[in-house]
């Protein structure tokens, strides 16, 4: 059976919260405003963005995680054993002209065994699955996101006192969680991973090692839990993993290209696509393309969600025969590098940059692959 996408012009997921979502979700906070009341203006939103996606000429159709705060933490913070603080770790997020935008993420711990005891997604997928009329796209983050940022010392040993076991038992949540959306009609799906890129950025590649952890080592490790994660999908289920190096209202984390963890990411990985940011320098060159397989895509994320301006159709184009000395063309598809708010904070664009974007994205898929809707 054929499998559907990834799509020669894909997206990664998330949109900007139009304003009378945020707007509810500040009276939620505050107390002004029930969980129904909320869920109702978010259903709303949300069908408006599922109309637009599809008005823009996209396959793969996503809720624009406007239920979400974090692309990531919304989700894990939902497994048994997982506990949120929202302590004194900062992240040094960088814009492009180089100033530091200062955010302090929530921070995760494992305290109690990993469980998953009811559905995550299922409710969201439900409704998405309800209103679109092509493929709904599912995004989860990665399960190393419960692992490489705090490391060890975020796992307690007590409970854990052999990773090993925590290991099995995220991997067997994460099955569960997906054999669930497999069961509902679910058959895109994307894992979301900062880990694998900010281990492209040498300087964390030196902390990582200062802190015990061998940087080669984790990357065979997180390609081990996402095929862990996966072994129970049905044939016809597409995953795909993005690799993101960090955005947060139009700010990064790490620089660096893929070299030092493409040959076991790409053959090690057992999956079916791969999003990559290429939007700006800090990606570095194509060559590390030659390591992917054949019947594996790479989605080039090639145009950028951090900033306003519509990227010139011939520079794109220029772009992907760079890439395509090193990859056949036949195994390439055209993204943005990241969605357009990873969190509910949102990049330094207005919604109507992002369909702008999004057109341009469709008009160049349809001139080089033959797109169509």
């Amino acid at each position: 059976m054929a499998k559907a996408g990834p799509f020669k012009a894909d997206h990664v997921g998330s949109f900007l919260r139009p304003q009378r979502l945020i707007a509810a979700r500040k009276r939620h906070i505050e107390g002004n405003l029930s969980d129904e009341g909320l869920r109702e203006i978010e259903d709303e939103c949300i069908l408006e963005v599922v109309h637009k996606q599809e008005e823009v000429g996209l396959r793969a159709i996503t809720d624009g995680e406007f239920r979400r705060t974090f692309f990531h933490i919304d989700f894990l913070q939902k497994l048994d054993g997982v506990s949120v603080t929202y302590g004194d770790f900062a992240a040094k997020f960088r814009t492009q002209d180089g100033k530091e935008v200062g955010f302090r993420p929530p921070v995760m711990h494992v305290g109690g065994k990993i469980g998953h005891t009811q559905p995550i997604q299922a409710e969201d997928y439900e409704f998405l699955q309800s209103v679109v009329e092509r493929t709904p796209k599912v995004s989860i983050p990665a399960p190393s996101m419960l692992h490489f940022r705090g490391g060890r010392n975020a796992i307690s040993s007590d409970t854990y006192p052999d990773l090993e076991e925590f290991y099995k038992d995220l991997t067997d949540a994460y099955r569960a969680e997906i054999t669930d959306l497999a069961n509902r009609g679910c058959r895109y799906l994307q894992m979301d991973d900062t880990n694998l890129a900010y281990l492209c950025d040498p300087t964390i590649r030196e902390t990582t090692r200062s802190r015990g952890d061998d940087p080669d080592d984790l990357t065979r490790l997180y390609c081990r839990l996402v095929n862990d994660a996966i072994k129970d999908r049905p044939e016809d289920m597409v995953v795909c993993v993005h690799l993101c190096r960090g955005n947060f209202k139009s700010a990064w984390v790490a620089a660096g290209g893929y070299e030092p963890v493409a040959e076991i990411l790409f053959n090690e990985m057992d999956i079916d696509g791969f999003f990559l940011e290429y939007d700006d320098e800090r990606s570095g060159d194509f060559a590390p393309l030659r390591f992917v397989p054949a019947g594996k895509t790479v989605v080039l994320g090639l145009m950028t969600s951090k900033h306003a301006a519509v990227e010139p159709a011939d520079l794109i184009k220029k772009r992907i025969d760079e890439a395509i000395r090193h990859i056949p063309l036949e195994q390439c598809a055209l993204s943005h590098q990241c969605g357009f708010s990873s969190t509910a904070h949102g990049n330094d664009l207005t919604e109507d940059d992002q369909w702008r974007k999004l057109d341009r994205c469709i008009e160049i898929a349809r001139d080089v692959w033959d797109y169509h809707a």
